[in-house]
Parts: C-alpha cells; structure tokens; sequence
C-alpha cells in the first residue's frame, strides 16, 4: 500500500488536457451569455416585429401630434377624463415614445445578432464544395438505378453543370446541389428589414416637417421657418436653424371635377425662391410633389377663402380673407370672418371691444337657388355664395387664450358679450348687406387656398431600396428549393446488367426544403443521364 510519503515523492500528478475539472463560468457572465442567445435567435426576432406591429396601433387609431394637432386638441376636449392617461404613456407620440422606441432598438439588435452569424454560415455553404454522396443512397427519399450505362461520371457532371446545379466530382461519386437562392433570399429579406428600421431611424433623428395652409397671393406667402407653420416636429438632432431657405407663393390653383362631382385632377402653380437664385414658377399635384433643395412640398388639399369686405359706422372698410374648412365632398365650408379693429372712436383711435364685429359663414362653391341653404351642390365654383350670420361684441382677443381661428369663442357667446345681431343671409358674389346699425358687409369673391406638408427625410431612399430588396428577397425565400442528388459509380450485382458491364450508376436524391415537385425533377435528370448513354452507345 503506498503512503502519502510515497506518492509526494513521485512528483506532480499530471493531467491530460480536457480532463480535469471544467470551470464554472460565473453567474453574470453566464446570464448575459444565455440573455443574448434568447435575443438573437429568431423566434424572438418574430416576436419583437410582432410587438411592432401591435405597437403601432396607437399611432393609426388615436390621432398624432405630429401630423394632425387640431385633431388631438378635439379628442382632449371630447374624452377630459381618458386624454391625460394616453398623453402620460405617449399614445398621441406613439413613435417618439419610450415603449415604442425600446421595442424598435430590440428588433434591431436582435436581427443584427441573429442574421449575422446566419450570413457567415451561407458564406461557407456557398464556397464549399457539394457534400459527398452518403454510404446508402438507397435510403434517400429518391433513388434509382442506372443499369446500363457506361458509367461516364463526367458526362454526368456536364449535364448537372448546364443544369445550373453546383457539381463536384470525387472519390468516383457526382455530388451536386442546387438552391443556395433560397437562404439568400433569407438573408436579403432581414437585412432589408434592418434596412427600413435604420431609414426610419434616421429619419426620425435627422428629418423635419411643417404642415400650413396657404392661400393664394403675394400678400399670403411664407417663408420657410417654423413661425411660419401652423404645426412642425424637428427630428432630435435638428434646430430650428437647419431649415433650408426658400419662400413659396401660391400663383394658381387648378381642379377638374367629373360630372357626378368626383375629384378628376389637382394642380398647384408656385412661385418658389430659393436661397440666393432668381424666383422661379413651379407646378405640383397630389402624386407628384415640388422637390426642393432639403426639403420636398407635398399638396394635401385645397379649399377657398371668401373675401368679406365690412365697412363700419364711420365708413372705413376692411376686407378678411379667412380660410374656410372644407365640410363634405362638394367643398361646402365654414369658418369665421372677423374684424376686431373696426368702428374706432373717431377722435382719439381707440377701439372699443364691446363694437367689434364677426360672421360665421357656410361657403358654397355652386349655391342652390332655392333654400335651404345647407349644402353646395358641385365643388367647382359654378354659383358661389356665401350665408352669414352677424355678431356684434367682445371677440375675446384681447385675454390671450389661444382659440381656432375657424370658429367663434362660445365662452364669450355663452356670456353675452358676443351677440348675434341679425338673422343668416346669403350674399351672392358682389351683393351687399346693410346691418341694423348702418354698417354694411359685401362678398366680393374668393380665393383659392391649399394644404401643404413641407417634408425633409434622409432616410426614405433607405426605405425604399430597402423595401424593393425586401420584396425580392421575399420572393427568392419563397420560391427558391434546396436540394441535393449524388451518381455514384458501384459494382453490378450478377444479373443486373443486360450489356454485360461491371459497374452501374447508383443515383439518390434529397430534397432539403418542402418541395413537391423534387420527385419529377430527379427523375428527369435520371432520364437525362440514360439518353446520354444511350447516344454515346449510339455514336459508337
């Protein structure tokens, strides 16, 4: 029995590599490790797009900030009570919001993580030769036997080839595979996803807009600075200051209707300066945008601007040209016509609010001859009028709380210091109205106004490579069939041969996706190498 004498006196135990004890990896490395293998494999990848999908909910049923914020400021004072809570989780900025934005930042981390090493692999498959042919191919889901042939492999091989199969020949087998398109088309579909998340991304960062009505004329004309807009959003890395320079006027504005009242065509003329060039005109439409340096105009829609000249007590007149909003498809509208500065005192100028003056108004491009006058009849300008209704009092400018300019403050209604001073009338072009005190209102026409969105998106070309390289890698993903089929040259059982030949061709085929029609397929190269025998045998 050996001692413990003995067996320090033989020196140090050695070990053969590997076999000692492994090391246990410590718990916060091994939780990251297991973390980012959950993260990049591909059922979570489908998972966060899915949460994508759902996430963006929010942004098609409630409306946005950032493109419509008359339409949030109505759904506030519709739902008092359900409005702050959507505000605090950031359902009126669903895409700027943190949930939406942690959601985005995954599916773009886990796709990177999950297509890259997938890429590697494809990279490899590519590169390498066809597998060699397995021991028994009469195992595979297709075989078949060649009895007869010369066993000519390279001729074999050169009809694989112009097949456009990947051929190798070795080790007296054929091995070919064709397919690889498929997991391309795989990989091209993710990464053009990745594609239109980093575009929108960038777009989100480094993109603008800035949303105005624009009524025709020189007098009406806006340059480009957030001022001028009635609503913008900058993207996080821009300022104000970014803006690119350039002033636009409405010169003309051109719609074609068909009879049943149908929008048939829209044209936009504008006059548009830019930075230090000479003012130059410039048309554009729905489908077909202005393109600027920095920045592209996009025509939203269009309406008319009645033109109400009121002449007040001391006979000074004033003309507004307010913009009405369009209500239904023949472009009947409504809207305010306001004059806060009429019928000053005479002698020292000063102006008394309890005398000023407003009208709400329908427009009607073709009025009915007839009452009631509820509703145009055509949207072109075919017998326009205008039905008014007089106010007389304090319009409420002067306490500084913001209102629509398309409406009425009823507080001050409500209050009486905003009185309704006569029945509706409706003016036809160049008729005039004499009111209860003396003063007279006269339409004297319209103008045409249109909508536009000024738009800056670094990212949109990004997008749309990204989204026609993800169609095709979509439909190379779908259509595209791996598969692989082997000849090999063996010995002839006795009897198997009917010219007497040692040898004969072992064939087996294996198809490496769901693929229907592999049966035909192989059994069509199978006949393609017998007829290449069969007139080999023929020539000689």
């Amino acid at each position: 029995m050996s001692t413990v004498e003995d067996r320090t006196d033989a020196g140090p135990e050695v070990r053969a590599p590997g076999s000692g004890p492994s090391r246990r990896t410590p718990a916060p490395l091994a939780l990251l490790r297991n973390s980012w293998r959950q993260l990049t494999s591909m059922r979570t990848a489908l998972i966060l797009l899915f949460l994508l999908a759902v996430a963006a909910i929010p942004g098609s049923v409630l409306p946005q900030r950032d493109i419509n914020i008359e339409n949030v400021n109505a759904f506030a004072r519709e739902h008092p009570d359900l409005f702050p809570l959507l505000d605090r989780i950031g359902g009126f900025d669903a895409y700027a919001s943190p949930w939406f934005s942690a959601i985005y930042v995954l599916l773009f981390t886990s796709l990177i993580g999950c297509i890259v090493p997938r890429l590697r692999d494809h990279f490899r498959a590519v590169r390498s030769a066809p597998p060699a042919a397995p021991r028994r191919l009469d195992r595979l889901p297709r075989h078949a036997t060649l009895p007869d042939h010369d066993g000519d492999l390279d001729a074999i091989a050169a009809m694989l080839r112009r097949r456009r199969w990947r051929v190798a020949v070795r080790d007296g087998a054929v091995s070919a595979e064709k397919g690889h398109l498929k997991e391309t088309g795989n990989l091209l579909f993710h990464f053009s996803l990745i594609g239109v998340l980093l575009g929108v991304g960038l777009g989100s960062w480094y993109g603008w807009h800035g949303n105005r009505l624009l009524i025709a004329g020189p007098d009406h004309a806006f340059c480009n600075n957030l001022q001028q807009y009635s609503e913008s959003r900058l993207g996080q890395r821009v300022d104000g200051g970014d803006l690119p320079p350039f002033c636009l006027e409405l010169a003309d504005f051109h719609a074609t209707f068909l009879p049943s009242g149908q929008p048939k065509s829209f044209r936009t003329e504008a006059l548009v300066t830019e930075g230090d060039r000479a003012t130059y005109r410039a048309d554009f439409s729905v489908n077909s945008p202005l393109r600027l340096d920095g920045a592209s105009v996009y025509l939203l829609g269009h309406g008319y601007a009645p033109m109400i000249r009121y002449t007040d007590r001391n006979g000074h007149s004033q003309v507004d040209e307010p913009a009405f909003l369009t209500m239904d498809g023949n472009l009947t509208s409504e809207g305010v016509a306001d004059f806060p500065d009429v019928n000053l005192d005479p002698v020292t100028g000063a102006r008394n609010p309890d005398l000023q003056v407003a009208f709400e108004g329908l427009y009607f491009p073709t009025a009915p001859q007839n009452p009631p006058f509820v509703r145009s009849e055509y949207p072109a300008e075919r017998s326009p009028a205008v039905l008014l209704v007089p106010y007389r009092g304090n319009l409420g400018r002067d306490a500084g709380i913001p209102g629509s300019v398309y409406r009425l403050d009823q507080r001050q209604v409500s209050a009486g210091k905003l009185k309704q001073v006569g029945e509706a009338r409706l003016l036809r072009l160049g008729e005039k109205w004499t009111l209860d005190d003396g003063t007279t209102v006269e339409f004297l026409g319209t103008r045409q106004y249109v909508t536009i969105s000024v738009r800056y998106d670094p990212g949109e070309r990004i997008v749309l490579a990204s989204s026609g390289i993800l169609l095709v890698g979509l439909m190379l993903s779908l259509f595209g069939r791996r598969r692989r089929v082997w000849f090999r040259l063996v010995p002839a059982p006795p009897g198997q041969s009917t010219t007497g030949r040692s040898s004969l061709i072992e064939a087996g085929g294996l198809p490496r996706t769901d693929y229907p029609g592999f049966a035909d397929e192989f059994d069509q190269l199978v006949a393609a190498a017998r007829r290449g025998a069969a007139a080999e045998e023929g020539a000689d």
